[in-house]
């Protein structure tokens, strides 16, 4: 690692929870213009502990005092998506961009009222779907800009896998969990069919509006067997392109992720992996001027790292955030109500007309 600049970004990161200490805490060590300078947390054992861990400045249990001290440029929100909007809007009018974790909210009510919040702050805020900055998928988003042409279709598939904690304990840090950590009122995973469309379908509709744009309406079929979760998505994406998309929780299998997309002057097909390996997908792309595939190799693959580079830069340069920012946040609360509703009743349903919770 490089030496950083004195004009890194001060960040405060609110939560010591699992994506916190898996992907934030290393995220604002690494980055290239960001400086780890506060922590914050109820739980006083995670505060102490993280913060001599990951060489933090100072250490907060009080979010309110965290946000009065103006060293901190921006907060990073990694807490249970409950908590997520009225922290963003706390940070918001004390001054503070934020990056906030995925999704923004389980009600459309609450995204918008935080989408009015952010136009009137003038602060930036960006959302933490990290796929976006998965070299793999760049250089699919790059060909689909500059030389495929119109689209015909899209399918994607995310399908957590029953191993996929194996994997994970094996390759993520430690989790450190403490009995006076904050929970929400109700347990999230209670309701795993809405817990499991929060957690991954998030995921997956970001990345078809990431690659595809606008998706307007969509109508989708549920099944439950076996304690397993699968939705077929049909999508109507606002440039014509028919689309679907596969949920699976949880497949008996590996992880198994990506997508085809199919146009006018070439086509791609992908593999992702499980994001705790750092790997960038497996991203092919055939042109059909050259009769030959294409493929990144060797890129750097640290998603949650690069997400805060990017929003960082976005602050000390005040640019626009090139990731997913308040208004893709929405779309995709959107989009995730439209397809419940969808499952439920049997019927398309047209994104502008949904409301409620996910």
């Amino acid at each position: 690692m490089t030496a950083k600049p004195e004009n890194c970004l001060n960040i405060g990161v609110l939560g010591c929870g699992p994506i916190a200490q898996a992907g934030h805490f290393e995220s604002v060590t690494k980055g290239k213009n960001t400086n780890l300078y506060a922590i914050c947390d109820v739980a006083p054992d995670l505060v102490e502990r993280f913060a001599v861990t990951h060489g933090a400045e100072t250490c907060f249990e009080s979010y309110e005092r965290m946000l009065d001290d103006p060293k901190v440029d921006a907060v990073i929100i990694a807490t249970a998506d409950a908590f997520h909007v009225p922290a963003a809007l706390q940070a918001l009018a004390a001054g503070k961009h934020v990056l906030c974790e995925k999704p923004l909210s389980v009600t459309l009510d609450e995204v918008e009222a935080l989408g009015r919040a952010v136009a009137e702050s003038g602060l930036k805020l960006q959302v933490g779907h990290m796929k976006r900055f998965d070299p793999g998928l760049q250089s699919a988003r790059e060909f689909i800009d500059s030389e495929m042409g119109d689209m015909l279709a899209f399918k994607a598939w995310y399908c957590d896998s029953t191993h996929r904690y194996a994997m994970t304990d094996a390759v993520q840090p430690l989790i450190v969990r403490s009995t006076a950590s904050r929970r929400p009122d109700h347990d999230p995973k209670a309701d795993l069919q809405q817990y499991y469309m929060l957690a991954h379908g998030c995921h997956l509709v970001d990345t078809a509006r990431y690659l595809c744009g606008e998706i307007i309406a969509v109508q989708a079929r549920h099944l439950q067997r076996f304690g397993a979760h699968s939705w077929f998505v049909d999508v109507e994406f606002a440039n014509g392109a028919l689309g679907h998309l596969d949920l699976t929780v949880a497949v008996r299998m590996d992880w198994h992720e990506g997508f085809q997309l199919y146009g006018e002057h070439g086509s791609v097909i992908a593999k992702t992996f499980n994001p705790w390996l750092f790997r960038a997908s497996e991203v092919d792309i055939f042109r059909e001027s050259t009769g030959a595939s294409s493929r990144v190799l060797g890129a750097d693959a640290h998603f949650y790292r690069r997400q805060l580079e990017s929003f960082a830069d976005a602050v000390l340069t005040d640019r626009p955030v090139s990731g997913a920012d308040v208004a893709d946040g929405i779309a995709s609360v959107r989009a995730m109500l439209a397809i419940g509703e969808s499952a439920a009743t049997g019927r398309p349903v047209n994104l502008a007309d949904v409301s409620g919770a996910v």
